[in-house]
């Protein structure tokens, strides 16, 4: 018999059903979940337990484990350089390539070429003996010079060359007619104005202003002079060389014992031929026995202790500044004029980044090699027997100094007969010490090429074999135009370096 109710008219609640129909078809869904019941614990891992130390212990024998070893760090299997290999790799200075085609007829710079007019406008080349020597001993070449793309040292004789040749002829000039004399400490001996010389060489970038430096102290070097040269005034500021403080001076003074070893050094190196020939004239009161009467002996003294070397510096050049006394040359006691160059001029016309007792930064004029040189340039320390001192200004590495430039914009206007002097302008900020140091100082503005000399040059470079093009006037004329008007730095990257 069918059930009397059809599936379409079940009611919601299954415990209506009649008895025939109890049993809930398996397609329909459940109203309400099912849990079972269990009184076991719940099988969760606890995240907080702590990891406990494994006591499985190794396995039994003859059961592989399972070892995980951890991952070590990857070790350096080349060689690591030596303490300061980075840093000559760096400023190494390669002055000669092989492949380069060797310049046939190139004449060398002769002491009696210093000054002469007929040598404008070409190329010469640096005698490899000793004069490239002693330019590389005080660190005269860069390495971002293209010295190494030639067969050998050369430069362009360019109308600032021989304007320096000249001054140095006059120099040499005024300092032979000194009559003899007792020997005079350099505080109280005085010289005429023509044996001294004081310039600040300036122009744009890449003009060629280190460059000048080093033709002059290549001129230098074959006259016969003393050649002090501090390559980059950078390192004696940035706070990279120990330094300490001397006793007993008001306001304090720093000393710089490493450097002023390294500087004795280079002097010794690359002046060792004319020092060598000349005899002490004082007594010297040091803290260690010098051994030899000769100034190679007392600059070696320096170099060789770093403790010392300030000390002997100052007896040093207290030989090197007395008045020459001709009449005893047999005996050593001549002095020859001097020439100290300084590269980076500006980095010496601010604060340095040393600090002193009261964590109050040092101003660069506090440095005793730095006051050393600023009484060189601006008059203060005299040269008896004659002497030139050069700073060049950098276009490339070098912090703005409101001082040094107000100060070259005046001399220049002053130089050229203007009436009326630059101003300052009270709403910049100056250096008092600076402006005050560069007041006394001529200036000498390294400008472009001329269209000979760029001529010059260029077939200079094609005759090395640098420049495959055939030099005529309107190459010569393109390249003067596109290095702005002969600025050699541009005119050797338009030639040289630039590959199409």
């Amino acid at each position: 018999m069918p059930p009397r109710h059809c599936l379409g008219q079940l009611p919601l609640r299954p415990a209506a059903l009649p008895s025939p129909c109890l049993a809930r078809p398996r397609f329909l869904p459940s109203a309400t979940p099912i849990v079972s019941f269990s009184t076991s614990a719940a099988k969760l891992k606890n995240p907080n337990q702590k990891k406990g130390n494994s006591s499985a212990g190794p396995p039994k024998k003859g059961v592989k484990g399972l070892r995980i070893k951890k991952s070590s760090s990857s070790r350096d299997t080349g060689k690591r350089p030596a303490p300061g290999e980075r840093k000559a790799l760096r400023k190494r200075i390669v002055l000669s390539n092989t492949n380069a085609l060797e310049v046939r007829g190139l004449p060398d710079l002769q002491a009696e070429d210093v000054g002469d007019a007929a040598i404008q406008g070409k190329v010469v080349g640096i005698p490899m003996d000793p004069v490239v020597d002693q330019l590389r001993a005080v660190d005269a070449f860069k390495p971002n010079q293209s010295w190494g793309l030639f067969r050998r040292p050369a430069m362009l004789a360019r109308r600032e060359t021989v304007e320096l040749g000249r001054l140095i002829s006059a120099v040499e000039a005024a300092s032979g007619n000194k009559t003899a004399g007792p020997p005079l400490d350099a505080t109280t001996a005085d010289s005429p104005p023509t044996s001294a010389v004081r310039k600040i060489v300036y122009g744009d970038r890449a003009s060629g202003k280190t460059t000048l430096l080093l033709q002059a102290m290549s001129m230098a070097f074959l006259k016969g002079w003393v050649v002090i040269n501090f390559p980059d005034a950078m390192e004696l500021t940035i706070g990279h060389t120990a330094y300490a403080a001397l006793d007993g001076e008001t306001p304090p003074q720093y000393t710089q014992k490493n450097y002023t070893a390294s500087l004795l050094a280079q002097v010794a190196k690359a002046n060792e031929k004319v020092l060598g020939s000349l005899k002490l004239a004082h007594e010297h009161t040091l803290p260690v026995a010098l051994k030899g009467d000769r100034l190679l002996d007392l600059a070696q003294l320096g170099a060789r202790d770093a403790d010392v070397a300030w000390p002997v510096l100052r007896a040093f050049w207290k030989e090197l500044t007395t008045l020459s006394n001709k009449e005893k040359a047999a005996e050593g006691l001549t002095r020859p004029p001097v020439m100290v160059c300084m590269d980076n001029l500006s980095f010496i016309m601010n604060n340095s980044e040393y600090i002193d007792r009261e964590a109050k930064p040092i101003h660069a004029h506090d440095l005793v090699l730095v006051r050393h040189f600023v009484n060189l340039l601006n008059g203060t320390a005299k040269l008896p027997n004659g002497g030139i001192v050069l700073a060049a200004t950098s276009g490339s590495n070098s912090p703005k100094s409101n001082a040094l430039d107000f100060a070259i914009e005046r001399i220049e206007a002053k130089q050229n007969g203007a009436t009326g002097l630059p101003l300052w302008n009270p709403y910049k900020k100056i250096d008092e010490r600076s402006l005050k140091a560069l007041s006394n100082v001529e200036i000498l503005k390294v400008k472009g090429l001329t269209r000979e000399e760029a001529r010059a040059i260029i077939e200079y470079y094609a005759q090395s074999g640098m420049m495959r093009r055939t030099v005529d006037e309107n190459l010569v004329s393109e390249k003067w135009t596109v290095s702005g008007g002969g600025i050699i730095g541009e005119l050797e990257r338009a030639t040289v370096k630039y590959r199409i």
